[in-house]
């Protein structure tokens, strides 16, 4: 049975899509993941991190698949910061962060990863179930309570988000509608190969919160 997906646009001259951070490296993934869009929409719409529970049945609303219309290239920045004794700083979790032990010669380290120029677009339905609609999702990205980003605060969207709506049977036929060719990436079904992707956020705990299953390919 045909469906409508909402196609959302993310381009910027610098992106992140996050991934599985170690110790102080950041990296990025090519395609955007579910905690992504949800913390993405829920920017859009006005919600407070403390909303957790509306988080998480968002995300696990979300049904999406995502093609890159454009490969951008890899760019690295490592920062560094020498905090003193009583620098502090800003956290998600509501309280201000600050160093413990007695050398503070050697400066706070860390490498973040981002996509630049890249172009992905991402076609995406919601699952029955409490909360926004598709509808509710487009008039937020068109008029965001909050100023949006893709995936770190500098990562400012180049173009609106909202870019129409799509048919398609599935993730993968709606991906084919837009008439893009490229890598593409979505959800597994059947006996088609694929792989988990730890993409997945428990957003009470605010720590990883699962994979799904997902298929790659090239959609020409």
């Amino acid at each position: 049975m045909t469906q409508r997906w909402l196609h959302l646009r993310l381009t910027a001259p610098l992106m992140a899509f996050g991934g599985v951070a170690i110790d102080q490296v950041g990296p990025t993934r090519d395609f955007p993941s579910a905690s992504a869009l949800t913390g993405l929409f829920a920017n859009a719409l006005g919600w407070r991190r403390e909303e957790s529970a509306a988080h998480q049945a968002l995300q696990g609303r979300l049904e999406f698949g995502a093609l890159i219309a454009h490969e951008g290239r890899l760019l690295t920045d490592t920062q560094n910061a020498k905090l003193a004794a009583n620098d502090r700083g800003w956290t998600t979790w509501g309280r201000p962060d600050e160093r413990a032990g007695a050398t503070y010669d050697t400066p706070h380290r860390r490498r973040r990863d981002y996509l630049a120029d890249h172009d992905c677009r991402v076609v995406l339905r919601l699952a029955p179930g409490e909360g926004p609609d598709l509808d509710a999702l487009a008039a937020a990205l068109d008029r965001p309570a909050r100023p949006l980003f893709i995936g770190r605060k500098p990562c400012l969207p180049s173009t609106p988000l909202f870019a129409g709506w799509v048919e398609g049977a599935d993730a993968r036929a709606a991906l084919a509608a837009l008439a893009l060719p490229g890598r593409a990436q979505w959800p597994m079904t059947g006996d088609e190969p694929g792989h988990d992707l730890p993409d997945l956020r428990n957003w009470i705990s605010g720590l990883h919160g699962g994979s799904r299953r997902v298929c790659e390919g090239v959609l020409p």
